[in-house]
């Protein structure tokens, strides 16, 4: 079986896909992937593992880029004739759906890890662009033989009201799994607590809320650390600026990581680690935290709210809303008791949901069954 990943880049590939292609090596298929070089491909290339750099930029809307890479896809694809296409976010999806089904790809999988601003946001350039987008979600989505992957059922839902999609060709997984070997349970540090918010720095996952809650509770816990760990992302809008990072750091507001790439180090340091977002597709640090046993904070949104088990993992809190995140972080420094029991429920609900060993087994059958309904029709 030739199976051929289409995404935004290598590294992307590396965090969050590459159990399974390595299982699909395993099993003895082909394994190849498109994405943009960003220094990683030669590793990818070092496992056995076909390498396409393509030109593909997240942040561009630019309609002449997007019909140059269409037509370099299908080109590609074509000279490969894979069995089945796993087409992963919101672009590969779009550009890369069309690319596969010009190429006549049998069987296509497109992972939609959250549906991004154009269907979430209530601003006129995501209205205006939505009107854009939706047909071409449609055409993008039209295979016969596919599987469309959500990691929350808000995304499904949204996605439903514009394309018609099949129930028998949508499958739930939550997330893209974590290795519980790696994030294996660490003790809570309860001595020097420590609350930890780790994501690329924008707007929309919180860092704001994050950052005024530190200033509401800097006083009455001065032995508390806030710690914010990863870096600007200057392609997107949403982003931070270095100035008001460091700007934070010299008032003593928080500290700031910068990019950290031992992510089982950095998590199992924090006492608790939040995620006040406005929207995910399903935060894969929340899964990895709660591997390692840490007590989550994170909002009652979609995709967040999932991750998480209210009340026994940790708590919920009204999204863009600093007081009720303050509120939730001192309930949980205040009690080392608390602290404890979601630290144990944390680790079974990610041996129980997210253990990746159970994500790639369900990928694997979804392209067994796919193959084998495009050879019986």
């Amino acid at each position: 079986m030739k199976i051929v990943f289409v995404l935004n880049v290598d590294w992307f590939f590396i965090s969050h896909r590459l159990p399974l292609a390595l299982e699909a090596l395993k099993q003895g298929h082909e394994v190849y992937v498109f994405a943009k070089d960003t220094g990683k491909m030669e590793y990818l290339k070092s496992l056995g593992i076909h390498i396409f750099p393509i030109n593909l930029e997240r942040g561009s809307v630019n309609p002449f880029q997007s019909l140059k890479l269409l037509l370099d896809l299908k080109e590609k694809i074509t000279s490969i004739q894979p069995d089945l296409v796993h087409l992963v976010t919101i672009k590969p999806v779009l550009i890369g759906g069309l690319a596969a089904i010009l190429a006549k790809v049998p069987s296509i999988v497109y992972a939609i890890s959250g549906l991004g601003f154009i269907f979430t946001n209530t601003m006129l350039k995501a209205k205006i662009l939505r009107l854009g987008i939706i047909p071409l979600y449609r055409l993008a989505l039209s295979a016969k033989n596919k599987n469309v992957i959500v990691q929350n059922l808000d995304d499904l839902r949204i996605l439903r009201q514009y394309v018609s999609i099949p129930e028998s060709q949508t499958v739930l997984i939550p997330g893209s799994g974590v290795d519980l070997k790696q994030f294996d349970f660490q003790p809570l540090p309860l001595k020097n607590k420590i609350v930890l918010m780790a994501c690329r720095l924008l707007a929309d996952k919180g860092v704001y809320e994050f950052h005024k809650s530190a200033q509401l509770l800097k006083d009455k816990y001065p032995d508390v650390r806030f710690v914010l760990v990863g870096s600007i992302d200057p392609d997107n809008p949403a982003s931070l600026t270095e100035q008001e990072l460091n700007e934070w750091v010299e008032k003593g507001d928080l500290e700031w990581w910068g990019h950290q790439s031992d992510m089982p180090e950095v998590l199992s340091q924090a006492t608790i680690v939040v995620l006040p977002s406005y929207r995910e597709g399903m935060p894969k640090v929340l899964l990895e935290a709660q591997a390692l046993g840490r007590p989550i904070i994170t909002t009652d949104v979609p995709g967040c709210r999932e991750a998480i088990e209210n009340n026994k993992t940790g708590f919920l809190v009204k999204v863009k809303d600093e007081q009720s995140l303050a509120n939730a972080i001192e309930k949980i420094i205040n009690n080392d008791d608390l602290c404890l029991e979601f630290s144990h429920n944390a680790r079974v609900l990610a041996e129980q949901k997210f253990d990746i060993k159970q994500v790639v087994k369900t990928h694997m059958n979804i392209y067994e069954n796919l193959i084998q309904s495009h050879h019986a029709n």
